[in-house]
């Protein structure tokens, strides 16, 4: 491993975050001055949430600032109405600008619980690139950058290789997505003095072409990183279940929700998302990588719920988890849902109330979940797929608890 000189290089590479940097030395040195340097990382709005895949660049944001430099996060409210085609198979959706506005004001609230806001020399700013990207002329600005891209080369990258291998339609509209984020570097550059892109792995031919943008344009001497595609041992792309995204808003995805997502972490998978997710020193999870599986994975869900959601939120779900898997209580911090008590009067067939907790995915997998006697009711097996659950099943607590397996679980709630 390269020895480092400045703190931010030394620690990512530490901890498993490089995958790929256009000037390791050169950007060293930079960021070893003294100095605050400026980074940016984009993110597009093309949900009211961003999910885990996107959490290793928010950390990486974190670990820039903690290194004495200033982050920038760019919101794409102009490059959400292009699409960017890195990673994807078929053109995004386009949203309307009121929906792209919705959702960049949900997103906003995220970076908060990482990064600390202000006007100082290292505080963290965020910044729309609608606010330079709106206001271009595209004759004039086609004459002034655009010729300084190649389509040969532009053919070249891999998020249009893929498109055009599998015969997948690329849109005119999205073809320009890689110009506009190399115009966002250049921009950056001159308005905060930005000198650093990081992104993704995908986002490798992007990042480049805004350094040569810069360097053709400006002469400017600018720098890239990317980190790498977070897999699961068993190559699931990271964040990916089969409920769906594991998203870091709380209204999209509650604390306790979001604690185990990552308490069930594959064993191969837990001391490397100690090192991404968490703030613990190295050598703490070296000792933990030696210990007991379980107690480690407690801890990742821990720290990880704590930087998302913060402490009180992170030590209701851990006690909500250990009441409800080590002493077997119907806790009161498990999610839930509400049900007319009409309907349960009348009685609900298990596998619709399953269907109904999001406990299944559709009436087959209950059916086939209860067959199997893996779905329970107040800690008891269903007898029968068809089994009524009626007002008679409500507990002591008030509430009919249901459950897929050991680890998911949902109250209901007569009302």
């Amino acid at each position: 491993m390269t020895e480092f000189q400045s703190e931010f290089l030394k620690t990512v590479a530490a901890r498993g975050y490089i995958h790929q940097c256009t000037d390791e030395s050169g950007l060293d040195a930079v960021l070893a001055e003294g100095q605050p340097k400026t980074c940016y990382i984009g993110f597009d709005c093309t949900a009211d949430s961003l999910h885990v895949g996107s959490l290793i660049q928010i950390m990486l944001l974190r670990r820039w600032q903690q290194s004495g430099h200033k982050p920038i996060v760019l919101m794409g409210g102009g490059t959400t109405r292009v699409g960017d085609p890195s990673g994807k198979d078929e053109s995004r959706q386009l949203l309307d600008d009121d929906r792209i506005t919705h959702n960049m004001d949900s997103i906003k609230g995220i970076f908060s619980q990482f990064l600390n806001f202000g006007d100082g020399p290292t505080d963290a700013v965020m910044v729309d690139n609608a606010d330079w990207l709106d206001t271009l002329q595209y004759i004039p600005f086609l004459r002034d950058y655009g010729r300084h891209f190649s389509v040969n080369r532009m053919l070249g990258f891999e998020s249009v290789k893929l498109r055009l291998d599998r015969d997948q339609p690329l849109s005119f509209l999205e073809f320009n997505y890689m110009i506009f984020q190399a115009y966002d570097f250049l921009e950056l550059h001159r308005r905060n003095d930005c000198i650093v892109q990081i992104g993704g792995s995908d986002q490798w031919g992007n990042i480049i072409n805004g350094i040569e943008l810069a360097r053709r344009v400006d002469s400017a001497g600018l720098y890239g990183l990317t980190s790498p595609l977070i897999t699961t041992a068993s190559g699931e792309k990271m964040g990916k279940t089969a409920g769906g995204a594991v998203w870091l808003n709380a209204e999209r995805l509650g604390p306790y929700d979001y604690f185990q997502f990552w308490r069930n972490t594959e064993d191969n998978d837990v001391g490397r998302f100690l090192k991404l997710f968490t703030e613990l020193p190295l050598d703490d999870i070296a000792k933990l990588e030696q210990g007991d599986i379980n107690d480690a994975k407690k801890i990742l869900a821990v720290e990880a719920t704590r930087l998302c959601h913060g402490g009180a939120a992170a030590d209701a779900a851990a006690e909500t988890a250990r009441l409800t898997f080590e002493e077997g209580k119907s806790a009161a911090g498990l999610p839930r849902i509400e049900c007319p008590r009409a309907n349960l009067k009348i009685g609900i067939p298990a596998f619709e109330l399953m269907l109904l907790a999001g406990l299944a995915a559709s009436k087959g997998e209950a059916r086939r979940l209860i067959r199997g006697g893996g779905a329970r009711i107040n800690d008891v097996a269903f007898s029968e797929e068809t089994q009524n659950v009626t007002l008679s099943d409500i507990s002591t607590d008030g509430v009919i608890k249901l459950s897929a397996g050991k680890k998911k679980h949902v109250l209901v709630k007569p009302v």
